[in-house]
């Protein structure tokens, strides 16, 4: 028997690409042959540091390109339309791929392809060619639980055909889990058209023998009862040194932190996706300067022209630092730093969690509003902001909970305790090690 090489093929946005080049890179060093396939558009824009042979610099992990179908001037930010780009454009030419990496090297064929959410046809183009397959979910193992219990949800009338509730309730997907409020299933704010392909991608997701989940069995003990494919494997925190971001991040901020005094710093960053409406923004940036406590806030650089997001003309920002993109771990990890103001993405709720650090939960949309619920009412390490009758979260607002989240000593405990708890389960004789030298045991 040889080693076993994995194929990694995320769907090509940050929240995807982010933790399975993690796992990618946590395989390299367990000895395993790992392909990373990135789209030609994703390539570019990371420019990531390759050397010799397309290989990440310092690992094992080899990267290699498609095409995602779309032209380079089509906007990539339209999911829907990526989506179906992919779906008709790639299956053929991963084909080509695996054919051409196998005749390479004969010894060492590709063993395994694991995907992220939207790229289950790729699972269909291994099943093919005789490969194994499996999954990584990069949002919480609870969200994961909750689309594969989607027929059942169906079954039971709770939710239409269309995905959205028939009545305003809270159920149990088990009975180990937390109640849910049925709004806040993780396809809040699909279309039709995005629903029918969850339903249909779940299905054929079915290939993968294992779907590994980012998190661990302390975080979320209550899903693994739904599936017996769910594997923990989390947290995938390998690297500090590799970038796959795809935007140039502001390194300035980490010298100015050095500054600071500790646990003195609010860090408000709301991910790669999301967008903020106007009102909401100014309201924000007077926030800000009522808190009077040094801040670091990222403003993502905006891809497309027509949104730009304007600060209110009587803004100081005296005491903080803007950035466009902002090394998050380094900065979670910093002892200046006293809370997160969070959109609550499952990748972030990791970092937070693994730095230790209490919440301050703002978020915008899909399985965020399910993440939340696990910060604030499970896990009890952090505060909710509520909005206004508007649907806007208000600067008195911010500065309220900003002072009751830092006065609060049993949050930071906790926040402290759990990730101890968390980052043990990676380490030697952890849970998710043991699963994940378990999975590479499967692979080969």
């Amino acid at each position: 028997m040889g080693i076993p090489h994995f194929l990694c093929m995320p769907f090509p946005v940050q929240g995807h690409v982010n933790p399975l080049m993690q796992l990618a890179l946590l395989l390299a060093k367990h000895g395993c042959k790992v392909t990373f396939v990135h789209t030609e558009f994703n390539h570019k824009r990371a420019n990531t540091t390759a050397g010799a042979g397309n290989l990440i610099k310092g690992s094992q992990v080899e990267l290699v390109t498609l095409s995602d179908g779309l032209d380079p001037e089509d906007d990539r930010t339209d999911v829907t339309k990526l989506l179906l780009s992919i779906k008709s454009t790639m299956p053929a030419r991963l084909s080509k791929l695996i054919q051409h990496i196998n005749a390479l090297d004969v010894d060492n064929k590709i063993t395994c392809i694991i995907v992220t959410f939207n790229m289950g046809w790729a699972l269909e183009v291994g099943h093919k060619l005789g490969i194994k397959g499996a999954l990584l979910c990069p949002a919480s193992a609870t969200s994961l639980a909750s689309a594969a219990c989607i027929p059942k949800l169906l079954g039971d009338g709770i939710i239409d055909s269309q995905g959205l509730p028939t009545r305003k309730q809270e159920i149990q997907l088990s009975p180990d889990m937390p109640m849910m409020d049925t709004q806040n299933f993780p396809w809040r704010g699909f279309n039709k058209t995005f629903f029918d392909h969850l339903v249909q991608e779940m299905k054929t997701l079915e290939l993968g023998e294992w779907w590994l989940c980012n998190t661990t069995y302390d975080l979320e003990p209550g899903a693994f009862s739904i599936s017996p494919k769910f594997l923990p494997v989390g947290p995938l925190m390998e690297s500090e040194n590799h970038k796959s971001s795809f935007w140039e991040e502001d390194k300035c901020c980490l010298d100015w932190l050095d500054k600071q005094a500790p646990q003195s710093v609010i860090y408000v960053s709301f991910g790669s996706l999301a967008v903020m409406n106007p009102n909401q923004f100014k309201e924000l940036a007077h926030g800000l300067d009522l808190l009077d406590k040094p801040f670091i806030w990222v403003v993502r650089p905006n891809d497309k022209k027509d949104n730009v997001n304007v600060y209110p003309h009587d803004f100081h920002g005296s005491k903080g630092k803007i950035v466009g993109w902002a090394p998050q771990k380094k900065i979670l990890n910093h002892p200046a730093l006293a809370c997160f103001i969070s959109h609550c993405g499952w990748n972030s709720t990791l970092e937070g969690i693994c730095a230790g650090v209490p919440f301050l939960c703002w978020p915008c949309a899909t399985d965020q509003y399910l993440d939340k619920s696990y910060i604030c009412d499970v896990w009890k390490i952090g505060l909710e902001l509520n909005k206004d009758e508007n649907g806007i979260i208000l600067r008195g607002e911010i500065r309220k909970k900003v002072d009751q989240l830092l006065a609060d000593e049993d949050i930071k405990a906790r926040s402290l305790k759990l990730k101890e708890i968390t980052v043990n389960s990676i380490l030697e004789g952890g849970q998710s090690l043991k699963n994940l030298k378990f999975f590479m045991d499967w692979a080969n």
